[in-house]
């Protein structure tokens, strides 16, 4: 971050005044705290409510509306198996939701143990490993089953791979770790190659060590050139480490929020350990909806085609977001942000000991934001500085009244805190 320039901040505070007054007199009500996807984004998948018409049959003739098929249709294993970038018998289909998968692999970790394991985890203090700023429901799964959170900083290509692989190696305690790989959720950073190879070769104290990586935005670009992800689960394969990693994804923010499809790639083995699991607790997922996606994606170039629209629809409110912080915090030294190439976030950080008042004062007038330490375990983000912006719902008017009061609560804040 940039120094502070003091003067100009001294001097434009009555017109800081006048704007948070103007603001406060409107009567604001804009909520900008999770990322989800908005009316327009939604209406691109509404061809999935009629594409079926009488026709509930599988291409084997499998009635869809009947019960059974633990881990997928065939078709749709196949379509998803190219989504994750792995082979039909290393996915395994769920409902509609990826964090569904991802907390029942830590409980079932917990309660019965993982593949190469000892047995349950629980018998022992657990411990992730959790790259700062992260998705916060990552660490309330944690939380829930009072697994020890510890946090890792993120980079631009990736968590701090000295850190983690000193963790790893020297705690049997550490057994596992959340990555968002690509365009990570708040900052939009993805791992690089290196990261990649030396996750998956690392060496760690715990055998049945593992990596929960959430590729949730794998599809989700706001550029015709995104960057290269490498693949985790080939690369724990060729280290002889193919047990490592479990991968997650969705088309939640692809189709429908409340209604896509969740799928786990992982080695055979995890997946037949999640398949014997899962069979205690449902007889089959929601086929009906695993045909519906068949027929309307059809492969993985409907679903890149139809991911365009997606970004054609939400660039423009990133490109708000940027333009305003940029000419709004730019050259003031208060604050500064990523300019994602893709995702569903833009990461703010403020000056240290900051954000927790900017929230609140954006409340106070009608803005609401994600709380503040929410990007960070038990809600503590050490320095009070970081804020996550979720531009995706609200319509552009907003998104620019919004972000101006985003810029005046910075500056009035640490105006504040430079005067005191």
């Amino acid at each position: 971050m940039s120094s502070v320039n003091l003067t100009a901040l001294k001097a434009s505070a009555e017109d800081l005044e006048r704007r948070y007054a103007k603001f406060s007199d409107a009567r604001l009500s804009l909520d900008m705290t999770r990322g989800k996807p908005c009316p327009e984004q939604l209406d691109l998948a509404n061809g999935l409510l009629t594409v079926l018409g009488s026709d509930y049959r599988a291409a084997d003739g499998t009635d869809c509306r009947n019960y059974g098929g633990l881990d997928g249709l065939p078709e749709s294993k196949a379509l998803f198996a190219a989504f994750m970038e792995a082979s039909p018998k290393e996915v395994l289909l769920g409902d509609n939701s990826s964090l569904a998968l991802m907390h029942d692999t830590v409980a079932r970790a917990l309660s019965h143990g993982v593949p190469g394991g000892d047995g349950p985890w629980s018998r022992s203090p657990v411990k992730f490993l959790c790259p700062v700023p992260g998705y916060d429901r990552h660490f309330a799964i944690c939380e829930h089953f009072g697994v020890e959170m510890v946090n890792v900083d993120l980079y631009e290509d990736g968590p701090d791979m000295d850190r983690i692989e000193h963790l790893a190696a020297s705690d049997p305690a550490v057994k596992g770790m959340w990555v968002v790989p690509k365009y990570a959720n708040p900052s939009g950073a993805t791992c690089s190659a290196r990261v990649v190879e030396r996750l998956a070769a690392m060496r760690t104290a715990a055998k049945d060590f593992r990596i929960l990586w959430d590729n949730a935005y794998a599809h989700h670009h706001l550029t015709s050139s995104p960057p290269a992800l490498a693949s985790l689960l080939d690369a724990c394969k060729a280290a002889g480490n193919a047990d490592r990693v479990l991968t997650y994804g969705s088309t939640s923010k692809v189709s429908f929020a409340g209604a896509g499809i969740a799928v786990m790639a992982a080695s055979e083995a995890n997946v037949a350990w999640m398949r014997r699991h899962r069979s205690r607790s449902t007889i089959g997922p929601d086929k009906l909806n695993e045909l519906r996606h068949v027929r309307f994606f059809r492969d993985m170039d409907g679903v890149r085609a139809h991911m365009e629209k997606h970004a054609a629809i939400i660039r423009p409110k990133f490109d708000r977001v940027s333009s305003i912080l940029r000419r709004e915090l730019g050259d003031t030294g208060l604050g500064t942000f990523t300019e994602p190439l893709g995702g569903y976030f833009v990461s703010l950080d403020t000056m240290d000991g900051c954000a927790k008042a900017v929230v609140q004062m954006a409340a106070d007038i009608g803005v609401k934001l994600t709380e503040a330490g929410a990007t960070f375990p038990y809600g503590r983000d050490p320095r009070d500085r970081n804020i996550r912006i979720a531009p995706t719902l609200p319509n552009l008017a907003d998104i620019e009244t919004a972000m101006q009061v985003v810029a005046v609560c910075v500056k009035r804040v640490s105006l504040k805190k430079l005067a005191g």
